[in-house]
């Protein structure tokens, strides 16, 4: 018998069948839209990825790996004994390809069969370079080994195509060495057969469905319950609707409905639906699962994929938190909301890209809130978005601005073809009225602590440690002046545990009928669904600020014969380190010309659009460091040169922060004695079950750490490695070491009776972005 795997123990044609029914699965559900994709030619390219499945594991029959295999198992086996002289020092990928007979399947082509070779080959990507010393171990295992299995492969694993019997040669291994880039005829070919074999072999392996819940479409659901909720679509809606098969560049105010907009767009396909910050998709996640078709069924589909999600998901109680999780992982599920760092990656080319990108070829994509982003990061949307056209994907942008220079760089790399459409759906509400003070928002908090006793009132800081500084400044002021007004504070330096229950609060907060003021950074600046009465903002660019103005007075039906937006410019955190400085100041001038001699204006969200248009244009835009940058990222990415990165290092790279994730001093003390404890303790029993080679034990084990590890994981915080070196102590127990401790004073207030949570986080003497 030729096994594929131990745990569980599983044959190699048991593994190479789960493939097959993985790849039907695929086919049934998506395989019309794969094969209208131009460079696929329909039967002919199912017929090449079978071929693929059958032959990429066909290397696992290697006499050492078997022995190590059944050596591994569990149960005791009644097959013989495996007897060999070779070590176990070449991967089954190597050597599967030896095995193929392209003349018996009629394949005659040397770059498709090259193609396949590389297909399998590379399919676990391995530091491995392919020198004459590899290509002998490689001459060795066929000549003295392989050649014998012919028999136990046609016979036992039931080979389904014809293999060569008498001879198996390593000149395969000749093309594989220079790998297949963009530049070749078939390259897309290629990363539709390698990235669904990843795709495939990593859901059978997982035991989980290569693509699930095909059947629940989020766009009927969305269509039903607008229509049972409020009658009709919204004309923007009814523009997604009937441009389904289009790419959408989409630009609309805040509150109109772009989510479901976008939802409606979707249809019946698989979709990624991206934004900026996790606090963002974390809400839309919550938004979708709470809509509701005809027969009052919950849409119970969506998946979440960022770095906390299945703490996120515990944390609020979802059902099969695990299994959405795993799911969104394998990329599985229909609709997965997501940060960009974990879709994304894919321009840099690193190893296993094809995966997302074969992906995504079949699927639409949502980029919401584009200029939200660092023009690094924008780069790498906009390259990312080039590669999809490319392959057949489809794409929508929406935002309530969007900057000159990206729609110009699209029109560049040709994407704005027939197959785009774009529109522009502003509402006719006046929303803001107002007033640019040039004085720093410390000299009004007087007056902003006097609004929080009637009003919601939000104030919007550049920096964690400004938002802290006027938190303290407002703690004196309701002390002194004997206020009584219900005051928060939301950053992103609180632990995982606590930042999840400030979010839920600010939301339960702008849904009530409290009053009071909230003190935050831009982390609610991206579609999060609060509504106040009154903004008090430091000035950012543009785009930042009007996103800022979309989080009050959101559905337009206050009155706005006064202010209630107020725009402060002068000692003003983060400019010129998070917002760049000649960005803003332009945009202070475009404010100033617009208001004029007034007071203060009432500003409409068409305005906001061309406010923003002139801001990122290329002339005005063509000697700043941002357009310095945005250029720079965008050669880097074109000239890259693939499969330089691994996938981790891809993703640090789009996350643009070198960070650390620590446990505050105070925090890790107090479990020190108890989680801390017993994950050591756990590692500890964990190498002695491994000693022992005790599998049983050793799952249980590595279950309970990871249970562990999780809640740990709550108590962590990600800290800016530049600002925080110098207060940085390392965790020396295995299995922790990635984690650090941070030995800084976290100010935090918690009352268990009512759940209430207050304080300052992390306090750490230095400016720190918003953005980790």
């Amino acid at each position: 018998m030729i096994y594929a795997k131990s745990e569980p123990i599983e044959t190699l044609r048991e593994h190479t069948d789960e493939l097959i029914r993985q790849m039907d699965i695929l086919k049934c559900n998506y395989g019309k839209i794969i094969n209208k994709l131009e460079f696929i030619d329909g039967e002919e390219f199912w017929k090449i990825l079978d071929i693929v499945v059958e032959f990429h594991d066909i290397g696992k029959a290697f006499s050492p790996f078997q022995k190590l295999i059944r050596e591994n198992m569990d149960e005791k086996l009644t097959d013989e004994d495996i007897i060999t002289n070779l070590e176990n020092n070449i991967n089954h990928n190597y050597i599967s390809p030896a095995f193929i007979k392209y003349r018996d399947l009629g394949i005659n082509d040397r770059k498709l069969m090259n193609l396949i070779d590389q297909a399998i080959v590379y399919h676990h990507e391995r530091d491995v370079e392919i020198d004459e010393k590899f290509e002998l171990l490689v001459k060795i295992a066929l000549e003295e080994d392989l050649i014998n299995k012919v028999e136990e492969l046609q016979n036992d694993f039931k080979v389904r195509y014809p293999i060569k019997t008498k001879k198996l040669n390593n000149s395969y291994l000749q093309n594989v060495k220079k790998r297949i880039t963009k530049n070749d005829d078939y390259y897309y070919l290629y990363v539709m057969l390698k990235g669904i074999l990843h795709k495939l072999d990593h859901s059978a392996s997982a035991h989980e469905l290569v693509e699930a819940d095909c059947d629940k479409y989020i766009g009927r659901y969305t269509e039903e319950f607008i229509i049972n909720e409020y009658g009709d679509l919204r004309d923007v809606q009814r523009f997604a609707k009937n441009n389904r098969e289009k790419n959408i560049m989409l630009i609309a105010s805040t509150g109109m409905g772009k989510t479901e907009t976008a939802l409606i767009w979707i249809d019946e396909d698989k979709a990624f639906f991206t934004l900026p910050l996790r606090v963002s998709i974390n809400a839309l996640f919550d938004r979708v699962a709470e809509i509701r078709n005809n027969n009052d069924e919950p849409y119970a589909y969506a998946g979440l994929l960022h770095s906390t999600s299945i703490e996120y998901l515990e944390e609020n109680n979802y059902k099969n938190s695990q299994n959405i999780n795993d799911l969104s992982k394998l990329t599985s599920k229909k609709l997965i909301f997501s940060t960009i760092d974990q879709i994304f990656k894919f321009p840099f080319m690193y190893k296993g890209y094809e995966k997302i990108y074969s992906t995504l070829s079949y699927s639409k994509v949502v980029i919401d809130e584009i200029q939200a982003y660092s023009p690094e990061i924008a780069a790498v949307l906009i390259k990312g978005l080039e590669m999809i056209h490319k392959i057949g994907g489809k794409f929508m942008i929406m935002t309530a601005t969007m900057p000159t220079i990206y729609i110009d760089k699209m029109k560049e790399r040709g994407m704005f073809d027939e197959n785009l459409v774009s529109a522009e759906f502003n509402t006719e509400k006046v929303r803001h009225n107002i007033e640019l003070i040039d004085s720093s928002i410390n000299e009004n908090l007087e007056e902003v602590a006097k609004s929080g006793l009637n009003k919601k009132v939000l104030v919007i800081v550049n920096t964690v440690n400004s938002a802290i500084e006027k938190y303290e400044q407002m703690e004196k002021i309701k002390k002194i002046k004997d206020l009584d007004f219900n005051l928060n504070l939301l950053h992103s330096m609180y632990v995982q545990e606590d930042r999840l229950v400030l979010e839920k609060n600010i939301k339960d907060f702008a849904s009530s009928k409290e009053n009071g003021i909230w003190i935050t950074t831009q982390l609610v600046e991206a579609s999060l669904d609060i509504d106040f009465d009154q903004l008090h903002t430091e000035i950012s660019t543009l785009d930042s600020l009007f996103q800022r103005l979309g989080r009050c007075n959101r559905a337009g039906k206050k009155s706005i014969d006064s202010q209630n937006v107020f725009i402060y410019t002068k000692d003003v955190k983060g400019i010129g380190t998070i917002y760049d400085e000649d960005i803003v100041n332009s945009g202070i001038i475009l404010l100033k010309k617009y208001i004029g001699d007034k007071k203060s204006i009432e500003i409409k969200e068409s305005t906001k659009v061309e406010m923003v248009k002139i801001l990122y244009s290329k002339d005005n835009l063509k000697n700043t460091e941002f357009y310095s940058k945005f250029e720079k990222a965008l050669t880097i990415l074109d000239t890259m040169t693939p499969y330089s990165l691994k996938s981790s290092e891809a993703q640090r790279v789009l996350r643009s922060i070198d960070a650390y994730t620590a446990i505050p001093r105070q925090i890790y003390d107090d479990i020190e004695n108890t989680l801390i404890s017993d994950y050591e303790d756990l590692s500890n029993r964990l190498s002695k079950a491994y000693n022992d080679n005790n599998k049983k034990l050793i799952k249980e084990i590595k279950k309970q750490r990871t249970d562990v590890r999780k809640k740990i994981n709550k108590k962590t915080v990600n800290v800016a490695a530049y600002k925080s070196k110098e207060n940085i102590t390392e965790i020396y127990i295995k299995g922790l070491n990635d984690l650090k401790i941070l030995e800084c004073e976290y100010d935090i207030n918690k009352n268990h009776d009512n759940g209430e949570i207050s304080g300052k986080g992390v306090l750490i003497d230095k400016e720190l972005s918003q953005f980790i």
